[in-house]
């Protein structure tokens, strides 16, 4: 894009983030079978995945099978910096604006300390409070659930975490250095006695300025299980607790919630006997970012009216089964101490 002629560190980090593929062919997958001259309804997901007026009319093109063109860019740089034919951005650091005298490209830029409140995240990361809700509780509630914890009454906005120092990367669930930042993990001691095996594994959310995760796509799986000397797992000595808010792939209804809210803890217990063949305990935190993708993108392929985005949608539905990471991961020796307890 051109912007990137000018502003190549803002354009690479752009190009390297969710932002720019908010478009990917998870989204274009389903929308392809839409009506094309539906524009109305294509505003439910362009909205935020694809804001301006020309990715509206190049997707109902795309529809008609016509073009390929802006419809794929995602949220880009005029999404949030055009208005009007008025490029805006923050002041710069030092707080200064341009001189109106000084010539620059595009006549400068209007400065709007917008840029740095979380209200501006607002727009596509918070429903309004008659929006689409589940058990009670909006789709999308991440600006209030940020409003409502300490973060917030510190003076930490959603910039200062996931746009440090202006940076344009967005980092969020998919990023496991972004998420060990936002959460504290800790291993209780594996304790051995009368051939049974005690131990716990919590977590903690100690830094990030909402619930974590925030929204009905990750899903966390805290997990302890006993393995074999050769690293494999024994199937009957696995506990497992997920933190995610669950909902049915049509989001119909609601499964489950046991998102930790800011400052939120939760903790797996584990107490069972120790298997003649178990070497170690592991302990295992494991981030699968689009579990719910997965499930709406299989979903979709099953149906019969899913045709002109099937082969989008089976290639969102591989990357949404690869995105999982293991976030933390420790063993405890196991066979030297089943021995001498027995």
């Amino acid at each position: 894009m051109a912007c990137g002629a000018c502003h190549v560190a803002q354009f690479e980090g752009w190009r390297n983030s969710l932002h720019a593929r908010a478009m990917g062919p998870g989204v274009l997958g389903q929308l392809l079978d839409l009506d094309a001259a539906a524009m109305d309804e294509h505003q439910d997901c362009l909205r935020c995945h694809g804001p301006l007026a020309e990715q509206a009319r190049d997707l109902s093109r795309a529809i008609r099978g016509r073009s390929r063109g802006s419809h794929e860019w995602g949220l880009s740089c005029a999404g949030c910096h055009v208005r009007g034919q008025v490029r805006y951005g923050p002041p710069r650091r030092d707080g200064s604006v341009a001189d109106p005298a000084t010539p620059l490209p595009h006549g400068g830029w209007a400065a709007a300390r917008e840029f740095e409140d979380s209200r501006f995240c607002a727009a596509c990361h918070q429903f309004e409070a008659d929006g689409y809700a589940l058990n009670g509780k909006l789709l999308e509630n991440t600006y209030e659930e940020w409003r409502a914890s300490r973060h917030a009454r510190e003076g930490r906005n959603c910039q200062s975490c996931h746009m440090p120092d202006r940076a344009h990367l967005w980092r969020g669930i998919h990023d496991p250095k972004m998420v060990r930042a936002g959460v504290t993990i800790r291993a209780g001691e594996a304790r051995v006695a009368a051939g049974r095996v005690g131990a716990s594994l919590a977590v903690e959310n100690t830094g990030t300025g909402h619930a974590f995760p925030t929204y009905v796509t990750p899903r966390v799986v805290v997990e302890m299980f006993q393995e074999d000397a050769a690293g494999r797992p024994i199937a009957r000595t696995k506990r497992a607790q997920a933190i995610e808010r669950r909902v049915s792939p049509d989001l119909a209804r609601e499964v489950s919630d046991t998102r930790l809210p800011p400052d939120g803890k939760m903790s797996l217990s584990y107490d069972l006997p120790v298997e003649r063949a178990a070497a170690a305990l592991v302990y295992r935190v494991r981030v699968e970012p689009d579990a719910f993708y997965v499930g709406v993108y299989r979903d979709a392929l099953s149906r019969r009216s899913t045709r002109a985005g099937r082969a989008l949608l089976r290639r969102a539905l591989a990357t949404a089964r690869a995105s999982g990471y293991t976030l933390f991961e420790q063993r405890a020796a196991l066979r030297s101490t089943t021995k001498e307890s027995r």
